[in-house]
């Protein structure tokens, strides 16, 4: 039998913030039922709120999270296994619980959503409510429930699939063998069933060479580095867009989000962050090869070896100094470096120990470090979960904290030393004297004088948005590179790069000519044939009996955007009721008078008004169903791109009046928001 319990958390230490490893045990022979889902601000990923009394019948597994922890994103995979191996016994719920001022947002969660590709219900638990209820402690915590209701126990951390497996295994059957097991499919509305695709997605580094006048972009959910001129010209793309670890040359080779980028001639080294691994990019042949990690994660914080044997976890950014590439490690809160010439990867700084700590290299604390820049002497570390800016003199090899807070120390306060104020920066680049820090949740870029102490804002607005010009706005900037005077920005919310004129100030969004995104995902899924849709009801038309008529559909697009070329836009329109009264005519047979129930289309090239000949028989009632499903993107490729679909119930009474119509139309209009 399963064991209901309490939960019992234990090993917590208050020094860390996302816990390793932590268990949560459950005491024999006491039911504690699990306390309801409320107090938050909202779902995704479904239409309508859940509830536990709703989901009875199910094994529930709420997973405690926050979207900018590093050990949060390493057990998304678990969970998926765990989803596709009990696609109709188990449901996952997210429930997030921030950290960040800026990941209490709805917003933001839904972009986070999106960018990891999660397919389970989220809920916004931005004050902590349920996170309390359920005595939580750290990030990430799962806790599981019976199909009854009753707590079963949880575990804290990460590697810990097996555990979750097994313990939900033997609840699937003990309750299946009790005839209390639900096992129809839980229908959920997609976040990703409202947007469609872009030519970017979610580019998280860039790397300006004034030298070869080239821009390279991690163009990190396409999961493939697009090549471009600095003035945006595309010149080519590395990677087929599927998400995998192969070699070779660049229209065959693959990534998994890939992030940091170092040249070092015409070599280019990629941080292939979920794949734990580092690829060299050869720009001449145009091939690309492993040449750091396993593509297992590793677990271990002290490493020194043959680079290919050895295991890495989140590389997110990388630097070259002389033949050193130094690597941000994000995974396990340390700075590794890889030796190009011995091939070697030895831990560089850091004890792994989650922290705020400055000193000797390995005794120095970092926290989820995801930034790396150089003057060619100091290593410039944007130290994300502590909010901080360190500087690491390479030759004394000591670590020391420039500016900023501590791991619940953050905002946004410009000034200096230890009164300064971040929020998650993830960039640094180092322009002369001074160093550019990407303050990333507070949706600005800032300016660092490394012998002052001193920080002031340099671009943005505090708030995201998406205006060119003076003042700009940025949607969490992630990555920094200048070129010939020119401050290029990945603007990694708003799916673009942004350019700044560093005299002016002035900033434009670069248009790359003919980029487009991988075809394998501007593809529709199949069970989403309706996404984000709007049911409309249409008063009652009056047709003329006895003849041709057309139905006219237009649609009204928001200024500034056009619809996807290189999305299926499709629309099917059928006779519901009375198809003695009504008959749709398709396109292969203009003409001929048929009793065609439906008619459909998918096309990239679709142009409206729609036209749909139809033609009314005898006198009576009909009902006519028009659904149509559009992509719609900025007219300057960046931001999101949306999907929606109209879906129109028209009454029809087909008279013997000849006074009466023979058209009908019907109108619909997209919105930006």
């Amino acid at each position: 039998m399963v064991a209901l319990a309490t939960v019992l958390f234990l090993s917590y230490s208050s020094n860390s913030t996302y816990m390793k490893g932590s268990i949560m045990s459950a005491q024999e022979k006491v039911r504690v039922r699990a306390p309801e889902l409320t107090g938050g601000r909202g779902w995704l990923n479904t239409d309508k709120p859940l509830s536990l009394q709703a989901l009875k019948g199910k094994v529930v597994l709420l997973d405690f999270w926050t979207y900018g922890c590093i050990n949060c994103i390493h057990i998304i995979p678990d969970l998926k296994r765990l989803e596709a191996k009990y696609p109709n016994q188990l449901v996952v719920i997210g429930v997030h619980s921030a950290k960040f001022e800026n990941e209490k947002d709805t917003e933001n969660i839904r972009r986070i959503i999106l960018r990891y590709e999660l397919e389970h219900p989220v809920y916004n638990d931005a004050e902590f409510t349920v996170w309390q209820s359920y005595g939580v402690r750290a990030w990430p915590t799962q806790v599981l429930i019976d199909p009854a209701g009753y707590v079963i126990g949880g575990v804290s951390g990460e590697g810990n699939y097996e555990l979750i497996d097994q313990v939900v295994a033997r609840a699937v059957d003990e309750f299946r063998k009790r005839g209390e097991l639900n096992e129809e499919p839980l229908k959920l509305t997609l976040e990703r069933a409202k947007v469609g695709d872009m030519p970017l997605a979610f580019p998280g580094k860039l790397l300006a060479d004034a030298r070869s006048d080239r821009l390279y972009i991690a163009d990190s959910n396409h999961n493939r580095i697009v090549i471009t001129k600095l003035d945006g010209t595309l010149v080519d793309i590395i990677g087929t867009g599927t998400r995998g670890a192969a070699d070779g040359a660049f229209d065959k080779t693959s990534f998994y989000r890939p992030q940091g980028l170092a040249l070092d001639g015409d070599s280019l080294y990629v941080a292939d962050t979920e794949n734990h691994l580092i690829r060299r990019v050869d720009l001449k042949s145009k091939t690309v090869e492993t040449v750091a990690g396993t593509g297992r994660q590793s677990r271990d914080y002290f490493q020194h070896g043959p680079a290919r044997t050895i295991d890495l976890s989140s590389p997110w950014d990388v630097q070259l100094v002389g033949r050193q590439l130094y690597i941000t490690m994000a995974g396990t809160h340390q700075i590794w470096q890889l030796d190009l010439d011995k091939h070697e990867v030895s831990t560089f700084a850091g004890s792994g120990r989650e922290a705020r700590q400055d000193g000797p290299l390995l005794q120095a604390g970092f926290a989820q470090p995801s930034g790396i820049a150089s003057d060619g002497k100091r290593l410039y570390i944007a130290d994300s979960e502590s909010n901080i800016i360190r500087q690491i003199d390479i030759a004394s090899g000591q670590v020391e904290t420039l500016v900023g807070g501590d791991l619940f120390e953050f905002g946004d306060v410009d000034g200096a030393g230890d009164d300064v104020r971040l929020q998650h920066p993830l960039g640094v680049f180092s322009a002369g004297d001074k160093i550019l820090i990407a303050d990333t949740y507070n949706h600005k870029i800032k300016e660092l004088d490394p012998k002052t102490r001193s920080v002031k804002t340099f671009l943005g607005v505090g708030k995201p948005g998406q205006s060119d010009g003076v003042p700009a706005s940025f949607y969490e900037p992630a990555g920094l590179s200048i070129a010939n005077g020119k401050l290029y920005i990945a603007d990694t919310n708003n799916h673009a790069i942004r350019v700044v004129d560093l005299k002016t100030k002035e900033t434009s969004t670069l248009r790359v000519k003919g980029l487009e995104p991988p075809t394998v995902l501007v593809q529709l899924p199949n069970d989403e044939g309706a996404p984000n849709a709007q049911e409309i009801k249409i008063a009652t038309q009056h047709l003329r009996g006895h003849s041709n008529g057309e139905l006219v559909v237009n649609i009204e697009l928001p200024p500034g955007y056009h619809l996807n070329p290189a999305a299926p836009q499709r629309y099917r329109v059928s006779v519901e009721t009375g198809e003695q009264r009504l008959g749709l005519i398709s396109a292969s047979i203009i003409g001929v008078i048929g009793r065609d129930t439906s008619v459909s289309q998918t096309s990239k090239s679709l142009q409206f008004p729609l036209r749909i000949p139809f033609h009314a028989f005898e006198p009576g009632a009909a009902e006519l169903r028009v659904q149509l499903t559009l992509f719609y993107c900025r007219e300057d490729n960046t931001g999101t791109c949306r999907i929606k679909t109209f879906v129109w119930r028209v009454l029809v009474e087909v008279t013997n009046d000849a006074s009466a119509a023979k058209e009908m139309s019907i109108q619909g209009k997209l919105t930006a928001d």
